[in-house]
């Protein structure tokens, strides 16, 4: 059963916003967090400044395109 804090997320479907990445997943994808939520961000890399662009909002963590560099 979800909890009402699972519920929200801090970022939604269409949503842009300026991001750091911070890390790299196995697969290569970038990682950024936003308040906790992990974002993952394709074709970026450690220490980039990108603005992003949230595609798809799942429970633990959400997948955003690259809008642009910073």
């Amino acid at each position: 059963m979800l909890t009402e804090e699972d519920r929200i997320s801090p970022v939604s479907q269409g949503a842009i916003h300026d991001v750091k990445i911070d890390s790299i997943a196995r697969e290569g994808d970038g990682i950024a967090h936003i308040q906790g939520l992990v974002i993952f961000v394709p074709g970026t890399k450690i220490g980039d400044q990108v603005t992003i662009k949230i595609e798809r909002v799942m429970q633990r963590f959400a997948i955003a395109a690259l809008a642009g560099k910073n």
